[in-house]
């Protein structure tokens, strides 16, 4: 781990009250946006795993420092870590050392789809909370895109602040993401359209009006509100019956196709790289030779304020 890169540890805090049987786990790369890293996401994956073990742990809140939860996973180190001819950072997202085994080559089928079908288990990190049997809260505050978003989809309840905004980059850069199926579950289809489609975050009142959250609160009142929740469902019916509960719902989840939808998506991440890109894609290519920040930034200035991603961005007036 190099010296500017905090460790897993450092990123991805944990904590819990065995008297009150509730967890914590902090999201803490503030100046990053709260950005997992590989190995962080691999800590947090593993933590769910301990957690849903622990018979000292019931309710699991998940929160982010700083101003908002989080932006996404860590995209330059992902792009570093599989576009590198260098195959160790590529199995370190396997939990494989860098001379165990051969990673499929690039140009291969397998080389995209090994990752795409690793975001569908849970010990990638991405999908970890479908399969906790404890009662997770999720608290959003600021931005709570991508990865984050993930987590808003499979949190079991979601208590947002009413800055919050929502949505992930990859609908207007790429055009699809891991998770959609649930997305479009937990959000309804016309709406989950809508944000596909234009590309554009949805702010905390549109997706409390999506019954995607529990509740939305001032920022002043957002940790009380998420204690208040979370020392309830401590409170109520004792733990064996919760895991009861996670299984019929679990049931459910998976009659709606929620794993099924994992996998397709995945299968679109992997052939995604042959869609044939339309002139302003392709603008947008050469505008990344000038730092994919200010590709961003050009391409979001394209959208009306209100569309754009950008909190700065949406601002700011045409």
């Amino acid at each position: 781990m190099s010296d500017s890169v905090p460790s897993p540890e450092d990123i991805i805090k944990y904590e819990k009250d065995p008297k009150t049987k509730i967890a914590t786990i902090t999201l803490d790369r503030p100046d990053h946006l709260n950005a997992p890293t590989i190995a962080a996401r691999i800590r947090y994956a593993d933590l769910l795993h301990r957690a849903n073990v622990d018979d000292e742990v019931k309710v699991l809140v998940i929160r982010g420092a700083g101003d908002h939860l989080g932006t996404g996973a860590d995209l330059p180190e992902f792009m570093t870590a599989f576009s590198g001819e260098d195959q160790g950072p590529k199995l370190a997202e396997y939990r494989i050392g860098p001379d165990e085994v051969t990673y499929p080559p690039q140009k291969s089928f397998r080389h995209g789809a090994t990752i795409s079908s690793w975001y569908a288990a849970p010990h990638s990190g991405i999908r970890g909370l479908q399969d906790f049997k404890k009662i997770s809260i999720l608290e959003v505050k600021g931005y709570c895109y991508g990865w984050h978003f993930y987590q808003a989809a499979d949190a079991d309840m979601v208590i947002s602040s009413d800055d919050a905004l929502f949505g992930h980059p990859a609908f207007r850069y790429v055009g699809w993401a891991p998770r959609m199926w649930w997305w479009a579950q937990t959000m309804g289809l016309r709406k989950f359209q809508e944000m596909v489609f234009t590309g554009r975050a949805f702010t905390a009142a549109e997706m409390y009006e999506c019954n995607f959250l529990n509740s939305v609160v001032p920022r002043d009142d957002l940790e009380d509100e998420v204690a208040k929740y979370a020392q309830a469902c401590a409170a109520n019916r004792p733990t064996d019956t919760v895991f009861m509960q996670k299984q019929f719902f679990e049931f459910y989840k998976q009659y709606q196709g929620e794993y099924l939808g994992s996998m397709i998506a995945g299968l679109f991440e992997t052939v995604g790289g042959f869609a044939r890109p339309d002139e302003s894609d392709m603008m947008f290519d050469e505008a990344m030779g000038r730092g994919i920040n200010n590709a961003v930034k050009d391409n979001d200035a394209k959208f009306p304020p209100e569309w754009r991603l950008s909190r700065r961005g949406r601002a700011q007036e045409d």
